[in-house]
């Protein structure tokens, strides 16, 4: 697959670590490219130490393969090399010159003191694209500050529309279940990296690239954001209810809960009339989405007494067949039981010497020419020094065996 594969002409400098980077890169070598992971010696990625649980217990000969290390690391080939020597600062230059597009996370200023920064290899490869992420950019008051997910969300406002709204029990602001800061930042540097790719093939230009998680969650904020810059009002926690359309949130029902998503008004009046509810959708306080938003309190409430009469998989049965929009609230394991979630392949077990099976989420990118996720697992660390080192530097194993002395 990846000899065919849509990069399979690029290569890749991944002095990214944890998330962001991990992220963009793997998505880089799901498409075929050459991506070579720089990890310090010893040691590695954070992520590789994110445990337990492990697929591969550290111990003596290295930190393991973490689930975590597991989620973003695919496809890639893992080098050991010590950047605080010149030696190791030499072999990444050498490595920037073979290579297309060089990722790195590290604070503003990190990599300039080893002389490895933008500046110092764009006139080792002009047409070097090269991507750094942080937490808040290059420029700004902000800049040499370090940026977490968890901070971001905060920052960025996501935690002041999630979670119960003030005056219920357990309200307070709230964070994702997962790292999406880190990850839609990886997303959009991902479309970056591939834009400057586009922009190279016709000017024969390389590019510099300064993405922040601070910038793309804000970006991502959507309506939300709009609602503000209109209205000119913050808008606030609304636990699973929706801003701009109603009824669209969680309902409990005789057996659990369910989510009701409904988008328009001729769901609305299908709704209604699968539950016998017609008076709610002839009603004018209720008719339209505005009218329904205007008028929320008084409607959720005879929403909610109707879906309790009935179990979870029992409505869930009778509005489909009705194109009423609803669903289950599933848990990891129900997901991946899901016959829909087998039919298309997020879930894949990839084979490497570290381990028999290495279960992966597919990616969810579908070519009709091919496959789209890498067969290559999670390596351990260093695994792939020698081969990279010969392979694209030309080193013979002499070379190879006194650096590794050194």
């Amino acid at each position: 697959m990846q000899n065919q594969a849509p990069l399979s002409h690029i290569r890749v400098l991944d002095l990214s670590r944890v998330l962001a980077g991990p992220w963009a890169t793997q998505f880089l070598a799901d498409m075929g490219a050459y991506v070579i992971k720089v990890e310090r010696p010893g040691e590695g990625d954070d992520t590789r130490g994110w445990g337990p649980p492990y697929l591969v217990e550290p111990g003596a000969d290295g930190p393991g393969l973490s689930a975590y290390f597991l989620a973003c690391n695919r496809g890639k080939r893992s080098i050991e090399v010590d950047m605080a020597t010149p030696e190791g600062q030499e072999i990444i230059r050498r490595l920037a010159a073979e290579c297309d597009v060089v990722v790195e996370n590290y604070k503003v200023g990190g990599l300039a003191r080893y002389g490895l920064d933008y500046a110092s290899l764009k006139p080792v490869n002009p047409k070097l694209i090269w991507c750094s992420i942080t937490g808040f950019g290059q420029t700004g008051p902000y800049a040499k500050r370090a940026g977490y997910d968890f901070l971001i969300q905060a920052m960025s406002g996501l935690m002041s529309v999630t979670g119960k709204p003030d005056g219920e029990p357990g309200a307070e602001p709230m964070k994702v279940g997962v790292a999406i800061s880190d990850q839609i930042c990886g997303l959009y540097s991902l479309s970056a990296i591939l834009t400057a790719l586009i922009k190279r093939d016709r000017t024969g230009e390389g590019e510099q690239i300064d993405m922040a998680l601070l910038d793309t969650q804000i970006a991502t904020m959507a309506n939300q954001a709009t609602n503000y810059l209109v209205s000119g009002v913050a808008p606030t926690r609304m636990g699973n209810a929706h801003p701009n359309v109603v009824p669209y949130q969680v309902f409990p029902t005789a057996d659990g809960h369910m989510i009701l998503g409904i988008g328009n008004d001729g769901q609305f009046a299908r709704f209604c009339a699968v539950v016998g509810a017609e008076h709610l959708s002839g009603d004018p306080l209720y008719r339209t989405n505005a009218a329904r938003i205007v008028n929320r309190e008084t409607l959720i409430p005879q929403i909610a007494a109707i879906v309790l009469t009935r179990g979870t998989n029992d409505w869930i049965g009778l509005l489909e067949n009705h194109a009423v929009p609803c669903g289950p609230i599933n848990d990891l394991a129900q997901v991946f039981a899901d016959p829909q979630v087998a039919a298309r392949g997020l879930k894949r077990v990839l084979h490497s010497p570290a381990a028999a099976q290495v279960p992966q989420v597919g990616n969810p990118v579908k070519f009709a020419s091919g496959p789209t996720t890498s067969d290559r697992a999670p390596a351990l660390l260093g695994a792939d020094t020698a081969e990279v080192l010969r392979d694209v530097l030309g080193m013979d194993e002499a070379e190879i065996a006194e650096l590794r002395r050194r």
